[in-house]
């Protein structure tokens, strides 16, 4: 079913602005998504925070969701999903933060 390379993305919890204002700026978010169909293959959340990040990744492999489908949910600002949303973005290299 997955023929290509799988790309990957990391977003780091210091780009985000609630991460800072929480004090708990360490961490990351990484996509794994199939190069040819886009499908979320796989999550990773490293933080502290990450049960405050869980659901949507939970549900983009529930519902075999492509990471531009996941990219495109309003997220409000500023946010803890937003590292989610960066990483769906970063994997067509389309990032708004570094």
């Amino acid at each position: 079913m997955y023929r290509r390379h799988p790309r990957r993305t990391t977003r780091l919890a210091r780009c985000l602005h609630r991460a800072l204002g929480h004090g708990d700026a360490q961490g990351f978010v990484k996509v794994v998504a199939d190069a040819q169909s886009d499908l979320v293959l796989g999550v990773h959340i490293v933080s502290s925070l990450a049960s405050e990040m869980i659901g949507e990744a939970a549900m983009a492999l529930e519902f075999s969701a492509p990471s531009e489908d996941i990219a495109r949910i309003c997220h409000a600002h500023p946010t803890l999903y937003e590292a989610t949303r960066e990483a769906e973005l970063a994997v067509d290299k389309r990032a708004l933060n570094l």
